[in-house]
C-alpha cells in the first residue's frame, strides 16, 4: 500500500520544518528501491526513508538502523559523492500530486533530489540548477543531461480524495512519521513472513514431485527384479541336473524336487552358454532381486514416509497454522567455551546474574530481575557515565547500558534498551509506555525504601512500542553469546 496523496502532503508538513537547514551526512541504499539520508540537524540526526517500491511508495523518518549491502549500489555511491555535505533548503510537495522535492545547495551549486512516489511508475531523480536530468534510480540514461519533465498522472491516481488512513501519534515530535514507520515494519514483517511460508510450499510441492518420481523409480526397479525371485530354485536344479546339459540346448526338463508332487518343470537355458554358466547367470539373477528387496524395500519406505510429512506440512500451511523452523547453528561453527576462571576476563562479561543483551550497535545491556539484582546492577555494576532507563511509573526492571567514558548512546541502542525496559516491567501487557532514561550518576538510592527504590534526576523520555522484530534480534544476539 503506497501513500497516497494527502497523507504525503500531511507527512512533509510535519517533516520539513525540523529537516529544512540540516545537512546531508550520508545516504544508504538499504534495498534496490529504497534510499535513506541520513539529515543532521542541531542536536539531532533523522534518517529520511524514500521508498520507490511500486507498491509501498512512501516517504518518513525511520528509527532504526536498516540492514544495508555490503558494497553500496551505484546510485547511492553517486548521491554519497556529489550530495555529501549538502545543505536541505526545502522540503515540499509539488503541488498536490504524489511528488516530494528537496531543495539542496551541494558543492556544485543548487541541485534538487525528486522523489516521485507514483507506485508502478516510482523514481529518485537528481536534477541540476537548470532542472536537467543527472541521474536516477531507474536508470534512464538516454534522458541523462535533459529537461526534466514531471510525470503526467490521472486525475484519480494516488486515491487523492481518500482520507489519510493514519493517525499522528501525539506523544512524540513526529507522531505521523513514527505511525507510517510502525505500519510498515508490521507490513514487511507480515509481507517476509508471507513469503517465507509461500517459497516453503513452493519447496514442498517441488520435493513431493521429486521424491515421487524416484519412489516410482525404486517400485519400477523392485517390479523388474520380481521375476527373479524364484531363479535360485531354478540354479539349484541345474546344479543337481549339469552332467546332463549340454552347450546349445535352449531348455531343459527336469524333475522339481522342491515340490512335493515331484513334477517336471521346463527351465530355459541360454545355447550360447555351458551348464555352469546357465546355473550361474540363475545365482546371479536370484541375488539381484535379493539385493533389490535388500535396498529398495527401506527407500521406498522411508520416501514414503518422508512424502507424507512433507504434505503435512503443506496441509499445515495451506491452513495458515505453518511456523518456520528455528534456525539451527551450523555444524562447523566453532563452539566456545569460556573459562571463567581465566583472571583478565571483564567484571560485566562474566557469566552471573542479570539478564544481559546486546544491542544492535554492539553494546552490553544489563536488566536486573528483581528487587536485589536492580539494586546491585544500579549501584554496583553500573558506572557513572553508563545509560539507565526505568518504565515510568510502574514497577520493572533497571536496565543499564555499558558506555564508554565520554560516549553517547546511539540513538539504536537507546530504543533497544527502552524496549528492554518497557518489556520488563508491569507495561508489558498493554505493549507500549513511557521509559526514562538517564546517566547513571544521576540515579540516587532512595533512603529509607526497599532495595531498587531510587530517585531521579535530569531524566528524558521515550515513548517506546514493543516492537517485535526489535525483540527477536535482541533475543537471537542474546542466544549467541
Amino acid at each position: 500500500m503506497a501513500l497516497t496523496a494527502t497523507e504525503i502532503t500531511q507527512v512533509v508538513a510535519e517533516l520539513a520544518p525540523a529537516l529544512i537547514g540540516g545537512w546531508i551526512q550520508k545516504a544508504y541504499q538499504p534495498t534496490s528501491r529504497t534510499v535513506v539520508l541520513e539529515i543532521r540537524t542541531p542536536g539531532h540526526t533523522h534518517r529520511l526513508l524514500l521508498s520507490a517500491h511500486p507498491a509501498s511508495t512512501r516517504l518518513h523518518l525511520v528509527t532504526r538502523a536498516l540492514q544495508n549491502p555490503p558494497a553500496p549500489p551505484a546510485f547511492c555511491q553517486y548521491l554519497r559523492a556529489h550530495l555529501h555535505g549538502a545543505r536541505v533548503d526545502d522540503l515540499r510537495q509539488e503541488g498536490r500530486d504524489r511528488i516530494v522535492a528537496l531543495s539542496l545547495t551541494t558543492k556544485a551549486g543548487p541541485q534538487r533530489l525528486i522523489a516521485e512516489l507514483t507506485g508502478n511508475t516510482a523514481n529518485l531523480l537528481v536534477l541540476d540548477a537548470e532542472q536537467r536530468l543527472l541521474r536516477d534510480l531507474n536508470r534512464s540514461t538516454d534522458m541523462y543531461g535533459k529537461p526534466y519533465q514531471p510525470p503526467v498522472l490521472s486525475p484519480g491516481a494516488g486515491l487523492r480524495e481518500r482520507d489519510a488512513r493514519f493517525a499522528a501519534d501525539a506523544r512524540g515530535p513526529f507522531g505521523l512519521s513514527a505511525v507510517i514507520e510502525s505500519y510498515y515494519d508490521e507490513k514487511e514483517s507480515t509481507d517476509n513472513t508471507t513469503a517465507v511460508r509461500d517459497a516453503r510450499a513452493h519447496q514442498i510441492r517441488k520435493t513431493i514431485k521429486k521424491q515421487g518420481r524416484r519412489v516410482e523409480a525404486w517400485r519400477s526397479d523392485l517390479a523388474k527384479a520380481e521375476k527373479y525371485r524364484n531363479y535360485a530354485r531354478y540354479g539349484e536344479l541345474l546344479k543337481a541336473n549339469l552332467g546332463t546339459i549340454k552347450k546349445g540346448l535352449e531348455s531343459i526338463v527336469v524333475v522339481d524336487y522342491f515340490d512335493e508332487a515331484l513334477p517336471q518343470l521346463t527351465i530355459p537355458l541360454d545355447p550360447t552358454k555351458s551348464a555352469q554358466g546357465n546355473m550361474d547367470d540363475y545365482f546371479r539373477k536370484q541375488r539381484k532381486h535379493a539385493t533389490a528387496e535388500r535396498e529398495l524395500l527401506p527407500r521406498i519406505a522411508q520416501g514414503e514416509a518422508e512424502i507424507d510429512a512433507l504434505r503435512r506440512e503443506l496441509q499445515s500451511i495451506e491452513q495458515g497454522t505453518w511456523q518456520p523452523a528455528p534456525a539451527r547453528p551450523s555444524a562447523n561453527a566453532p563452539t566456545r567455551r569460556r573459562d571463567r576462571s581465566t583472571s583478565n576476563e571483564r567484571p560485566d562479561e562474566r557469566r552471573g546474574p542479570f539478564r544481559r543483551f546486546t544491542s544492535s550497535d554492539g553494546l552490553p545491556i544489563f536488566v536486573g530481575r528483581n528487587a536485589r539484582e536492580n539494586d546491585e546492577l544500579t549501584f554496583r555494576l553500573a558506572k557513572s557515565d553508563d545509560l539507565w532507563l526505568h518504565a515510568r511509573g510502574t514497577p520493572g526492571s533497571h536496565v543499564v547500558v555499558r558506555l564508554e567514558k565520554g560516549s553517547d548512546p546511539p540513538p539504536e541502542t537507546i530504543r533497544d534498551a527502552a524496549t528492554l525496559a518497557l518489556l520488563y516491567s508491569d507495561l508489558k501487557k498493554s505493549g507500549k509506555g513511557e521509559v526514562i532514561y538517564t546517566r547513571r550518576k544521576w540515579v540516587k538510592k532512595a533512603k529509607g525504601q526497599a532495595p531498587g527504590a531510587v530517585t531521579v534526576t535530569q531524566e528524558k523520555s521515550l515513548h517506546v512500542n514493543l516492537e517485535k522484530k526489535r525483540l527477536d534480534a535482541l533475543k537471537t544476539r542474546s542466544a549467541q553469546e
